[in-house]
């Protein structure tokens, strides 16, 4: 099969790949650039596991082919922490054990900072609703909705 070249943003760092048209940005991510972080739960686009930032727009990685990734930003879970400084949503994470087994994790990570970047003081709803595409099939969402509040607040300096 022809493989593609594709040169595109990766948190920040430029990145070229050669991509079969039937690789997904998921499996360039995990596959190609070792960045597992990223985790495949359906792949259809249902669970929210693969949630990534594309040209600042929350994506599942598992519904993008690869091949349209030329000139575009990627941001990961990978991306998140500042070298060994993790970002508040991540410190609630651990403060609030608001994960399980962490595959649905880094999607909801993703997600809620994209929410947070949009609107900084989220109402416990608007949390609930933004975070709806994502499953988490071991734990309730409570401990979740509560770090991402607390993670807000913090932000925000209150």
């Amino acid at each position: 099969m022809k493989k593609h070249h594709v040169s595109f943003t990766v948190n920040g760092d430029d990145t070229d790949v050669l991509c079969e048209a039937d690789q997904t940005l998921l499996d360039v991510l995990r596959d190609e650039l070792h960045l597992t972080g990223t985790k495949e739960g359906c792949g259809t686009g249902d669970c929210g596991a693969c949630s990534v930032m594309l040209n600042g727009r929350l994506v599942c990685a598992c519904l993008v082919l690869a091949g349209e990734l030329e000139g575009q930003a990627v941001e990961t879970i990978e991306g998140m922490a500042h070298g060994q400084e993790l970002h508040p949503l991540q410190t609630k994470f651990l403060e609030h054990a608001a994960l399980q087994c962490g595959v649905c994790t880094p999607g909801i990570l993703v997600a809620a900072k994209a929410l947070l970047d949009r609107n900084p003081d989220p109402s416990e709803t608007e949390v609930r609703y933004w975070l709806a595409g994502n499953l988490c099939r071991c734990t309730g969402y409570d401990k979740i909705v509560h770090a991402v509040l607390d993670a807000a607040a913090e932000m925000r300096g209150a």
